[in-house]
């Protein structure tokens, strides 16, 4: 398992404020998107919802179309803002996720977008698990009444460094895609999502260490910045865990740019230590990584 991360990297959280003007929200992405590639970021994320406010009254409104492949500017100025955006910054840049319809089905999605150096769509997620809970007194929330699940794995390829997973927000919640991911050979995990004050108290940070604690490695989370005069109130704290679950660095509520320098030597290091990779009882029980496994929608 050594030799997932070939070089350091450097990774940029943009814990975005936004708003409910898209082309103001697309403009302050980009500022900021520039602001960690003169840092010296060579990955820079954005968070869940970035072009637009988080919320299932604002999905339909928002959304993009993006399919086939590349889409218009009139059909998707988001998808052409950021491909021209990662050339800008010389970056990879991970478009946390933005609204998208299907015109053909009329179906919504909640998506992800990565995108190379040279602007070139190298990978898109859509949310697998959607947000739909209830806490009695705190928070009920149902996306599935208006977004439709994807329905595949998404592991990409960033040259030189390896292999990172994609995901979003809720995803989280899932160990089995954290752990197809690590044993696919996936470096770092990440997570743009949007959090609540009730269950990003309850499970952000927790939820962040133990996917990296389970599979020795890197986990990243990030948030748009918390804006309590919106609808929705993210929990922010975009941070970013090390393969032994240790916190690199963490924002606080507003917004606000962290960074985290990624080695490959952490993780040959912490899995040497503790050697769950050759404990393992797949005579006792199965390996997920083995099964049946969609990387296609």
């Amino acid at each position: 398992m050594a030799g997932l991360l070939k070089r350091p990297l450097k990774l940029a959280l943009v814990q975005l404020a936004t708003g409910s003007d898209k082309s103001v929200n697309l403009s302050r992405a980009r500022s900021k998107v520039l602001e960690a590639s003169k840092a010296g970021a060579s990955l820079i994320v954005l968070p869940e919802c970035f072009n637009s406010p988080y919320g299932c009254q604002y999905f339909p409104s928002y959304a993009e179309t993006l399919l086939p492949s590349p889409p218009t500017k009139e059909q998707s100025p988001s998808y052409h803002a950021m491909s021209s955006l990662a050339v800008e910054s010389k970056s990879y840049l991970l478009a946390g996720s933005i609204p998208e319809v299907v015109e053909s089905t009329e179906k919504y999605y909640n998506t992800s977008l990565l995108f190379s150096p040279e602007g070139q769509l190298l990978a898109t997620h859509r949310k697998v698990h959607l947000f739909d809970i209830s806490i009695p007194g705190k928070i009920t929330f149902r996306e599935s009444d208006v977004l439709s699940p994807g329905n595949k794995l998404t592991l990409v390829d960033v040259p030189p460094y390896g292999k990172i997973a994609m995901a979003i927000c809720y995803d989280i919640r899932f160990p089995e895609l954290a752990t197809i991911a690590a044993r696919k050979g996936c470096f770092l995990l990440l997570y743009p999502g949007a959090f609540n004050l009730t269950t990003g108290a309850l499970h952000w940070s927790l939820q962040a260490r133990a996917r990296a604690m389970d599979n020795q490695v890197y986990v990243a989370l990030c948030s748009p910045a918390r804006d309590m005069e919106a609808s929705y109130h993210a929990w922010g704290h975009s941070m970013a865990v090390d393969p032994n679950a240790q916190v690199l660095t963490e924002a606080g509520e507003g917004e606000e740019i962290v960074y985290a320098d990624l080695q490959g030597e952490t993780i040959e290091e912490t899995r040497k230590g503790i050697p769950l990779y050759h404990q393992r009882r797949f005579d006792v029980y199965p390996d997920v990584s083995k099964g049946e496994i969609k990387f296609d929608e």
